[in-house]
C-alpha cells in the first residue's frame, strides 16, 4: 500500500508517506507557511521514493482539533488530490495522532492548546498494534476547569500516563499540577506528526476506515472561533485577576 498523509493542524506543518511500511517525512515546525511547504515537500517524498502520484493507493489527513485554518487546508489538499485520482481517503484524529508515539510507555492524554482559555483533550491508549485507541471522547474544556473534570474521571488512584502536547503548557501548565501524581512524565512540546498519521491510516484502511473524499469532515469542537472584543477584554481582566 502507498499512502500519502498530511497533519497541519498545529503550528508543525508534516506531510509522510508510507511505503509498504516504510515512512517518509518531513516535519517542521513552520507557522504561517503550511500552504507554502506541504504541497512541495509532498512532491519531494514521491521524487525520493520514486513513486508517481498515480500510484497513491489512498491518503490521510489529520482532521483536528486543532488550528481552523489549518485543519482546513489540510483537508482541502487532500480532497483536492484524492478527487483528481479518485482515491479514497482517511480521516485521522489530530489527537490521536499526537498520542501515538508515546504509547510504548504507557495510555497518554493528549492536550492541545486550544486558545481563549481552552484546551482541546483526547485520552488514548493502544490497541494490540501499539496504535491509538480512544479511551474517552475528545473534548473541548476551560483550561481552569481540566483538572477538576479529569479528576473525576480518574478518582484519587496514582497512575502511569503520559502527558503530551502543547496544552500543558497553557495556563503556564498549572492545571496539570493538580495531577502530577497521575503522570510518569508529560511533553508540553510534543506536536501530531504526519508519520504517525500514516500509521494510524494504514491500520484503518484494514478496518473499513477509507472514506469517498467528500465526506471528509474537519473536527472543531469548537464552533465559534474568535472572541469580540469585549470578551477578548473580559478574559484579559481574569487572566490578571
Amino acid at each position: 500500500m502507498i499512502l500519502l498523509a498530511f497533519e497541519l493542524a498545529t503550528e508543525a506543518c508534516s506531510v509522510a508517506l508510507w511505503h509498504d511500511g516504510r515512512v517518509l517525512a518531513r516535519h517542521e515546525v513552520a507557522p504561517r507557511r503550511h500552504a507554502e511547504l506541504a504541497l512541495p515537500w509532498a512532491e519531494a517524498l514521491l521524487a525520493e521514493a520514486g513513486v508517481a502520484k498515480s500510484q497513491l493507493d489512498v491518503l490521510a489527513v489529520g482532521v483536528g482539533p486543532g488550528a481552523f485554518t489549518g485543519v482546513r487546508l489540510a483537508i482541502s489538499l487532500v480532497q483536492g488530490i484524492a478527487l483528481g485520482l479518485d482515491r479514497p481517503v482517511v480521516p485521522v484524529s489530530t489527537l490521536a495522532a499526537l498520542a501515538g508515539p508515546f504509547l510504548a510507555e504507557g495510555p497518554a492524554l493528549a492536550a492541545i492548546d486550544a486558545r481563549m482559555g481552552e484546551l482541546y483533550v483526547g485520552e488514548f491508549d493502544a490497541d494490540r498494534d501499539g496504535l491509538p485507541r480512544a479511551i474517552a471522547p475528545e473534548a473541548l474544556w476551560p483550561v481552569d476547569a481540566a483538572s477538576d473534570r479529569l479528576l473525576d474521571r480518574w478518582g484519587e488512584a496514582n497512575a502511569a500516563r503520559i502527558g503530551v502536547g502543547t496544552g500543558f503548557a497553557a495556563g503556564g501548565g498549572s492545571w496539570s499540577s493538580a495531577l502530577s501524581r497521575h503522570f510518569v512524565r508529560t511533553v508540553p512540546t510534543a506536536l501530531p506528526t504526519a508519520a504517525a498519521v500514516a500509521s494510524i491510516a494504514a491500520r484503518d484502511v484494514t478496518r473499513g476506515g477509507a472514506v469517498a473524499p467528500e465526506r471528509l469532515e474537519p473536527t472543531y469542537l469548537r464552533d465559534k472561533v474568535a472572541l469580540t472584543s469585549a470578551e477578548q477584554a473580559a478574559a484579559r481582566a481574569a487572566r490578571g485577576a
